[in-house]
């Protein structure tokens, strides 16, 4: 240890090395402004839009005639979410499977929502309204279910036939569906629907859940989707600064709906989760499978990432 120390060579002093004038302040000038013209450019190509939320009183104001359909819809409890079944209600038939297996009778109803009651009936009776909408409330509350559904259907053919405009729709027997409709589309316009859908008795409101199914029931939210190529078909995917869905690590479970047999499947809900399931159970046992875990050693990737060490040795 003796002789070897003193075959080293003694460190030079500091003031031993080459020396040059360093503008620090200019340097970091430079790196800054560099960086803030990468960054806007880079921002302006690849970012993504500040879009605004979509709300019950966007959609009414923008379509108010889709937003009158989806309402007769809802209090016909014929609308998407009427008809879904498990976990929003309990509909005969209406069920995600794998085999034999019903994942969606499985969960259960866990958020019950009835359409009428909940989309149009329970906002009009919490909100103070005039005597009309109050007689409206109560005929449809005194009403068979049969004159109910009497009523929304033929008011829903009526408003087909007149383009969906309730200012054409001809006369006909649709007892208080008009009044409740056009005193819903006056709420939601105001956005007062808003906020009564969002109320649940917490002091946080923050399941915007009913909200966004009334929403999935019209047409609206559809189009603006399709417009910005997020449809199902279109393959778009979009990184929004809010909650918005579609982020881009949902790209490979979203990917199996473009294709067949998920793309036609009125079961593709529980298909790509099953198959997703079990990818990412096999990722996870990469290291135990035989054959794939020997694919790194096979390959010899690791001595081209490791290529300092293998070349000294």
């Amino acid at each position: 240890m003796t002789g070897r120390r003193k075959g080293r060579r003694p460190v030079p002093a500091p003031g031993a090395f080459p020396q040059r004038p360093y503008d620090l302040a200019k340097e970091f000038t430079l790196a800054l402004l560099a960086t803030a013209v990468l960054t806007v450019g880079l921002a302006a190509v690849f970012s993504s839009p500040d879009e605004k939320p979509i709300t019950l009183a966007r959609w009414a104001r923008a379509a108010p005639f889709d937003f009158t359909a989806t309402a007769v819809a809802e209090l016909a409890g014929t609308s998407g979410t009427a008809q879904y079944g498990p976990p929003y209600t309990d509909v005969p038939g209406a069920a995600q499977k794998i085999g034999p297996v019903s994942l969606q009778r499985a969960a259960g109803v866990a958020i019950p929502i009835d359409t009428a009651r909940d989309f149009v009936l329970r906002p009009l009776t919490e909100a103070p309204e005039p005597v009309p909408v109050l007689d409206a409330l109560a005929a449809w509350r005194e009403a068979p279910v049969r004159r109910q559904q009497r009523w929304t259907t033929a008011y829903a053919d009526a408003l087909d036939k007149a383009g969906g405009d309730p200012a054409r729709v001809a006369r006909g027997d649709f007892g208080p569906v008009p009044v409740l409709t056009a005193r819903l589309l006056e709420l939601a316009k105001a956005g007062a629907l808003d906020g009564t859908l969002l109320a649940d008795g917490r002091f946080y409101q923050t399941d915007y859940t009913k909200p966004l199914l009334f929403l999935g029931d019209g047409s609206y939210l559809e189009d603006q989707a399709r417009a910005r190529h997020l449809s199902g078909d279109q393959w778009g995917m979009m990184n929004e600064t809010g909650n918005y869905p579609g982020q881009p690590w949902l790209w490979l479970y979203t990917f199996w709906y473009q294709i067949e047999p998920f793309s036609s499947s009125g079961n593709a809900d529980a298909l790509v989760w099953g198959l997703m399931a079990v990818l990412t159970l096999a990722f996870v046992l990469v290291p135990f499978i035989p054959g794939i875990r020997s694919i790194p050693r096979w390959s010899r990737v690791h001595r081209l990432v490791w290529r300092d060490y293998y070349r000294s040795h």
